[in-house]
């Protein structure tokens, strides 16, 4: 939530915003004021009239902040070299209320990355929630979708949102079981 450390922000202009963690879609006028509460990813979570909303990075400009710069990767890359930047952008994907990347959350059950018949490659992934009835899956798992779609020599990523096995602490890397105090 706000603290005192948290940054300032004044909306510019009107922006599409997703409140959280109901997963509403909404848009916030220019001249609103709030604060970035987490700003991890290319995503920021923005406190805002007492609610939290998650700003898209495409829409950072709204708030004042610079687009991200777009991913490079060498035409001829090699599959592993791919498999490397596919992970990575996993780990630039994070739930709005912790501050963890999916994977050290333990949400990413696989990752498999396949030719298609014209050359190009796919990536299909299974992932989870910490909760079933998250409001935010489907905007989760629409931020996966587009991230590993901006990875050059990705066509496409299907993301499939599975319940079985279900989610648990032990699932968490050991970083991300000290650092929210559940090792």
């Amino acid at each position: 939530m706000y603290s005192r450390s948290s940054e300032p922000v004044h909306f510019e202009r009107d922006c599409d915003a997703v409140l959280v963690p109901q997963g509403e879609s909404v848009t916030l006028p220019a001249g609103s004021y709030g604060y970035i509460t987490q700003a991890l990813g290319g995503s920021y979570t923005v406190f805002v009239e007492g609610n939290l909303f998650r700003i898209a990075g495409k829409d950072g400009d709204a708030i004042g902040k610079e687009p991200a710069v777009p991913l490079q990767l060498a035409e001829n890359a090699s599959d592993d070299e791919v498999e490397a930047m596919v992970w990575s952008q996993l780990r630039t994907c994070f739930d709005p209320e912790i501050p963890f990347n999916i994977v050290d959350l333990g949400l990413v059950y696989e990752a498999v990355i396949s030719r298609r018949e014209d050359g190009q490659r796919q990536v299909d992934v299974k992932m989870t929630l910490t909760a079933p009835g998250c409001g935010m899956g489907e905007i989760l798992v629409d931020d996966v979708r587009s991230k590993l779609e901006m990875i050059p020599t990705i066509a496409e990523a299907d993301v499939d949102l599975v319940f079985d096995p279900p989610w648990g602490r032990h699932m968490m890397s050991e970083a991300a079981k000290l650092e929210t105090g559940m090792l």
